[in-house]
């Protein structure tokens, strides 16, 4: 497994202060005031403060002083340490783990390889197999079991063909 997490993305700079505004990626977005410290490219920042409203997270990064250096993080991604996160519930695998799956049916026929997985109130898988892609929701029927330490994912055939959309 990976030693760092992707928790956000940047979205863009809030204020005048060096404050960032991002789109969480952990199911409470609540979550990312544990981390004490970040990291955006490699560079590692302290966490000096961390607010939220309804559509967002806002952190305050040591290093980053005004809205000039916070406008050069715009569009990147922020991780933090796995050893930093939140134990997660049973049943709740992290993004990160779950691209590089291979999905397989309940028969064992390989179906290909999870290349991304969109961020929704249900997740979308985003599943390729050499040129096909698929799209299918990570819905209760749907996913019969995961893996991750093993990189496999089983789904019900049936269902899996009933909601999936090939792109």
């Amino acid at each position: 497994m990976q030693e760092k997490i992707v928790i956000g993305e940047i979205l863009k700079p809030q204020g005048i202060r060096g404050e960032i505004k991002i789109k969480a990626l952990l199911d409470e977005p609540e979550q990312i005031r544990k981390f004490r410290k970040v990291y955006v490219n490699g560079t590692e920042y302290k966490v000096l403060s961390a607010r939220f409203d309804a559509s967002a997270a806002y952190l305050a990064l040591s290093g980053i002083a005004d809205r000039n250096a916070a406008e050069l993080l715009r569009g990147k991604q922020i991780e933090a340490l796995r050893s930093d996160a939140p134990a997660l519930q049973e049943g709740r695998y992290y993004i990160v783990d779950m691209i590089g799956c291979t999905v397989y049916t309940e028969t064992g026929v390989r179906l290909g390889e999870i290349e991304d997985v969109l961020p929704a109130h249900t997740d979308v898988y985003v599943l390729r197999d050499g040129e096909k892609e698929w799209m299918f929701p990570a819905a209760e029927g749907v996913v019969a079991d995961v893996d991750v330490e093993n990189k496999k994912i089983t789904v019900n055939e049936a269902r899996f063909l009933q909601v999936a959309v090939e792109q």
